[in-house]
């Protein structure tokens, strides 16, 4: 019997050891909807130069790129589905890693939904939401097995056996223009990722950008007004900018370069909450 009570704990000791934490690898959780998905036509200068201490959770199977849902790869994209493009979360990743201690690594996890609204990712009302939604959009969903968050908690759990969550970015809101309950949603889709990954909010930060802007002549520019309220919902919420960043002719998703833009901006963001600086060189 002794020996069975020996064996068991060495068995759980090594289990444990197997999936220790490495506190030094920051994950980051991604959502939203076509810009953080990825529009953005990928250029050549995207994927070249990426430090291996950047990578991806692949979320779904894209065997014409090698890759495997629920394994880390170098943070080559697309970040989110197989036919997706740039998005913010690439130049975050970039950013961080050059301007980080070599010590750490970043891990991005991204889903996301293009088209939708925040109600694609309400835990228990998603449902009527798809419902009605056009086909194509079910059919993303369906790369997420069904439940777009349901499929972003189970990889932020698998995430977490590899590293530490140290925030989350948010990118959507044009599907929701002019909704004033908008920041409301917002909180509850982030109070539950909080409460079910066990995470306490006040150290893991809420991260959202605008959409196109007016100086873009965004047709979705009014809904930066109600982003812009959001840290009052959510206390440990910051807003991003996107002044400057170019569109594309839809005047409704960022070009490559936007996203660079918008992206560097939310990693400047991150930094400073980290307690880093941006190098100089940079």
């Amino acid at each position: 019997m002794k020996l069975k009570i020996i064996a068991a704990t060495c068995f759980a000791l090594l289990t444990l050891k197997g999936f220790s934490q490495d506190k030094k690898f920051y994950i980051f959780i991604c959502f939203g909807q076509s810009n953080m998905e990825g529009n953005a036509r990928i250029q050549p200068q995207d994927s070249i130069g990426i430090d291996s201490r950047f990578q991806v959770l692949q979320a779904v199977d894209c065997s014409d790129k090698g890759r495997l849902k629920d394994n880390w790869y170098t943070a080559t994209p697309p970040l989110a589905r197989c036919s997706t493009g740039l998005t913010p979360a690439d130049y975050f990743g970039r950013t961080l890693v050059a301007n980080l201690p070599k010590k750490i690594r970043i891990g991005i996890i991204n889903v996301s939904v293009a088209g939708a609204k925040i109600e694609v990712f309400e835990k228990d009302s998603y449902q009527a939401y798809l419902a009605t939604a056009p086909g194509w959009m079910k059919n993303i969903v369906a790369e997420y097995g069904g439940s777009p968050y349901d499929r972003l908690v189970a990889l932020a759990r698998l995430a977490q056996k590899s590293g530490v969550i140290k925030g989350v970015l948010l990118h959507q809101g044009e599907s929701n223009t002019n909704d004033t309950l908008w920041t409301k949603k917002v909180k509850g889709v982030y109070d539950n990722l909080m409460k079910d990954l066990n995470l306490n909010p006040k150290k893991v930060p809420l991260i959202a950008g605008e959409v196109v802007n007016a100086d873009q002549n965004g047709i979705c520019a009014s809904m930066n007004k109600i982003i812009a309220t959001l840290p009052q919902t959510v206390p440990n919420s910051y807003v991003i900018s996107s002044a400057g960043c170019n569109c594309s002719r839809d005047h409704l998703h960022f070009t490559a370069e936007g996203c660079r833009l918008l992206g560097t901006r939310y990693g400047e963001t991150m930094l400073s909450l980290l307690g880093y600086k941006v190098k100089e060189n940079q």
